[in-house]
């Protein structure tokens, strides 16, 4: 995938983007020291060269009753690439996996799980195990969330 080149301007309206994509286009102008239309232009580049990949609205979880967020450490002793479909699709079904990753070390997968409360976990993690064949599954819950952003760095 080609890197993109981003000067100070460029890093400026990300930023502000970043923060609230909502933000309208004479606001951010202003605060970058651009005119409108320069502005919506550079935009409008962002989204044509996909560096912005979609605009989404970022709801409160607690405020959802989602209180409980669960990091899932997974081991399987199946390493093929059907193996690797088929639990991608079926974890692509539960709605409260949240994030999902193939890593490398001791860990093959790790997955941040969202819900209610611990007797929800249950049943997601019961979902959890009928999707592939699992070597080890570990959970561990979160006690206090320090940092979380969507937000990227944009260093010059």
């Amino acid at each position: 995938m080609e890197k993109i080149s981003l000067d100070p301007v460029d890093r400026r309206i990300l930023a502000i983007l970043q923060q609230d994509a909502t933000t309208p286009i004479s606001e951010i102008a202003e605060r970058v020291g651009l005119s409108q239309t320069p502005c919506w232009k550079r935009i409008k580049r962002y989204e044509r060269e996909g560096l912005i990949e979609r605009r989404v609205t970022i709801l409160n979880r607690e405020k959802l009753g989602l209180d409980v967020t669960v990091m899932v450490a997974v081991r399987t002793a199946q390493h093929t690439d059907e193996w690797l479909q088929i639990f991608a699709e079926g974890i692509a079904r539960i709605p409260e996996v949240v994030e999902f990753y193939r890593m490398s070390g001791e860990i093959d997968y790790l997955l941040k799980i969202v819900a209610r409360d611990i007797a929800d976990y249950d049943r997601i993690y019961r979902k959890l195990i009928h999707v592939a064949p699992l070597h080890d599954v570990s959970s561990s819950f979160a006690m206090q969330e320090i940092k979380s952003t969507t937000a990227l760095p944009l260093a010059d």
